[in-house]
């Protein structure tokens, strides 16, 4: 085989398909609330204080299969 015929058979990579943002999973809302939720907090203890909103994100992490 000449090199022109090796390249010839040789086929072009082809580029994967661009992901679009709106296909992109989304992260839970439960975690950008206790993220606000600790960083923000004005408490001694923010995990006291954010206590409720952290068992949320915890119950929403276990449907998904998450142990956290």
């Amino acid at each position: 085989m000449s090199s022109s015929e090796q390249a010839a058979s040789i086929a072009p990579a082809a580029s994967a398909p661009a992901i679009s943002t709106s296909d992109a999973p989304s992260k839970p809302k439960e975690k950008s609330k206790r993220d606000e939720c600790m960083l923000f907090s004005n408490a001694a203890d923010p995990a006291a204080d954010c206590k409720s909103t952290i068992e949320q994100y915890r119950t929403c992490m276990a449907g998904f299969g998450f142990k956290v």
